[in-house]
């Protein structure tokens, strides 16, 4: 579908928690805009937006798809997004391209940790929000509970703009409060509702409900609400305009119900979205900088030039790399050069695709405020800004994640090394929430991701698209060692051959480090006990040798070593001389220093509720960890913060998620190191041991 104004675009982010029927709402509005000829559901595996075979498999969103329904003159382009909480840099991408999100709520479970996590960045990003209750025809649904619910979590400015007519199974339509109308479906239609009459037992509550509407609305204005104080009410097309406004300011956040299952509520939907939710052009300006990083204006205008912002790489072994990008300002036509600033190189623009899915139809250009795909783009990657060289700019990209969980793999067959890097690579390119690298601790190559269930699924495609199999592994605790009192170490190597010896003595000094510092090197010799050429070899040799580590292997931090005195020979000493010495000097030093191992301590942030606190509690007891506190959120949930120990946290996840059954969640990151307690000290020095005898 060709777009020339950008008056005429919706870009709109499907969002919310998982199960609330995302995806079978994108297809239940493709079906209605005629896109498509029936209504897939997600369980039937053939939506336009679930096309990766491993959601079709698992029966879940897995990352973002766009799609676009032509409705009312206007392209509303969907962005569908994962419900998953490890997904959620996919949804954080889709609301940066997006100028407005509908939050879908289940009806029978209101809100729930990803409708907070939804709420907390469009509040971040200032981006408008409609809330839509969806599957309102199950046997829990209840709109006003639903209501209390959300103004609760949300505030008062959330305010339904439609009522259901009919209960749970007998859920037939809605009266659409604005126009003061009611709508009738057929369940399991094409979700085109018909007009019908106001049911006459519902008549003095939409009276009720519509007379709450106009207050609100009134009440975002100064001239509104004097209007409204003059005449008792508002005019129609006041009402209208001012509560699209409220919306596109987000002083007000309509709330629309339905059953995408059935189709129901899919037209009034449509009519909301093109009615209240802003075009690109109704929009703050983007937000950019130069590539100095000062701030500057994109104004979203056909007349500027162009820039575009890459938000989504999709990767097919067969079709190979489509980026999905927005055009936030200008116009971008096929088969042009661009700018790629990230990259700092011109980028070649072939066809230009307007995507249904991962299907694309060739257009000839993109508009202002479009979403379009381009195809064998060769530089570009999420983030990155293309747009006109004469004007380069960074539009604004989203904070990367920290990995929140990593496993070490190998290949099952030896000659796949190298073919796993490469298969990563494009896996890395479509999902930049996935790192991959080898720890230069450990030695390990390791694949890091947003959760168990987030590397599962990498290394499900892993096999499925490229044929590379691994064997995962929980990766190695990067313990580290130290010392806790200060001692001397004395290093003296000598050898003699038949030609020229090897002559080196030093004697040094370490002490704890105490701010933190990992190491530090002081030369205290004055005079020519060791001349000066040969006192940085010493300081190698200590750190080749406490990167290997004294009690287990790992190295050792937090000391400072003194460099006091040694001897040399004018012709037996040499670099590599004293390099031994240095290191027999700190292996004699760590022997009397009492040596400790350090492990490293996650601050970890679980949100649940009430009913698993007990159990949550007593697995962090076992798992070594220290409550921190505790804070209640509006939505009933709580956040409990601890500190655990990494080596307790690696099988976290799938505990958690066995723990209470899928409905609560984690957040951890490094916070610092402590000692290891002296039983399983010994454990990781035995462990140790052992592994270096059976290596020779």
């Amino acid at each position: 579908m060709q777009v020339d104004s950008p008056e005429n675009i919706r870009n709109v982010a499907l969002t919310g928690h998982n199960d609330t029927g995302k995806t079978t709402l994108a297809s239940a509005l493709l079906y209605t805009g005629g896109v498509v000829n029936r209504l897939n559901r997600i369980e039937d595996g053939n939506t336009y937006t679930d096309f990766d075979p491993e959601e079709i498999e698992r029966g879940i969103s897995i990352g973002l798809a766009t799609c676009f329904v032509p409705w009312d003159q206007n392209k509303i382009n969907l962005l569908d997004c994962p419900g998953y909480g490890i997904f959620f840099a996919e949804t954080s991408s889709a609301m940066r391209a997006a100028d407005a999100a509908v939050l879908c709520v289940s009806a029978s479970a209101g809100v729930e940790v990803t409708t907070e996590k939804v709420w907390s960045f469009a509040k971040e990003i200032e981006l408008p929000v409609l809330i839509h209750l969806n599957k309102m025809d199950q046997e829990r649904a209840e709109l006003q509970g639903d209501l209390d619910q959300l103004k609760e979590a949300f505030g008062r400015e959330v305010v339904p703009i439609q009522l259901p007519i009919g209960k749970s199974h007998d859920f037939e339509g809605v009266v659409d409060l604005i126009h003061d109308k009611a709508v009738f479906f057929t369940k399991d239609g094409n979700g085109k509702g018909k007009p019908g009459e106001i049911p006459e037992d519902m008549k003095e509550e939409v009276a009720n409900w519509r007379s709450t509407l106009i207050e609100a609305v009134a009440e975002t204005e100064d001239a509104l609400l004097e209007e409204f104080f003059e005449e008792g009410t508002l005019p129609q097309d006041d009402l209208v305009a001012g509560l699209r406004r409220a919306v596109r300011e987000r002083k007000l956040f309509p709330v629309t119900i339905g059953s995408s299952a059935h189709g129901i509520g899919s037209s009034t939907l449509l009519d909301a979205i093109s009615e209240l939710l802003p075009s690109p052009v109704d929009r703050p300006d983007f937000p950019a900088t130069n590539v100095g990083g000062d701030p500057v204006t994109v104004e979203c205008s056909t007349d500027q030039p162009v820039s575009t912002l890459v938000f989504k790489t999709l990767s097919d072994p067969f079709t190979g790399k489509v980026s999905l990008l927005r055009v936030v300002s200008g116009t971008l036509p096929s088969d042009s050069q661009v700018w790629n600033v990230q990259k700092e190189k011109d980028e070649k623009v072939g066809h230009l695709m307007a995507m249904q899915g991962k299907q694309g139809t060739q257009i000839s250009k993109l508009v202002t405020g479009d979403i379009g795909g381009v195809a064998k783009l060769k530089l570009a990657s999420s983030g990155d800004t293309l747009c006109d060289k004469s004007r380069p700019v960074k539009l604004g990209w989203i904070e990367e994640a920290e990995p929140a969980i990593a496993f070490a793999i190998e290949p099952k067959t030896k000659g796949d090394e190298e073919k796993i890097g490469e298969s990563l690579t494009r896996l890395i390119e479509e999902d930049p929430t996935l790192h991959a690298g080898r720890d230069p601790e450990t030695g390990e190559f390791l694949l890091s991701g947003s959760g168990q269930l987030h590397v599962e699924i990498a290394i499900a495609k892993l096999k499925q698209r490229f044929h590379v199999e691994v064997i995962l592994h929980p990766p190695k605790v990067p313990y580290r060692e130290t010392i806790r009192k200060k001692a001397a170490g004395h290093g003296r190597h000598k050898k003699q051959t038949g030609g020229r010896g090897q002559f080196a003595d030093c004697r040094i000094q370490i002490e704890p480090l105490t701010d933190g510092e990992e190491f530090d090197f002081v030369d205290e010799i004055f005079g020519g006990s060791i001349p000066q050429g040969f006192r940085p070899a010493v300081q190698k040799g200590i750190q080749e040798a406490r990167r290997r580590g004294f009690l287990a292997g790992y190295k050792v931090v937090g000391f400072r070593v003194r460099l006091q005195d040694g001897q040399f020979h004018q012709v037996d000493s040499s670099e590599m001389a004293f390099k031994i010495a240095g290191s027999l000097a700190f292996k004699d030093a760590m022997a009397q220093a009492k040596a400790t191992i350090l492990e490293p301590i996650m601050k970890v942030d679980i949100t649940t509720t009430e009913e698993f606190m007990g159990d949550i509690m007593g697995d962090l007891s076992q798992r070594r960890g220290r409550p921190q506190g505790m804070e209640s959120k509006s939505s009933g949930s709580q956040v409990v913060s601890a500190v655990v120990p990494m080596a307790e946290m690696l099988d976290y996840a799938p505990a958690l998620r066995a723990m209470t059954q899928g409905r609560s969640s984690f957040h951890m990151e490094v916070s610092h190191y402590d000692e290891v307690p002296r039983q399983i000290q010994e454990k990781i020095i035995a462990e140790a041991q052992k592994k270096k005898e059976d290596e020779h």
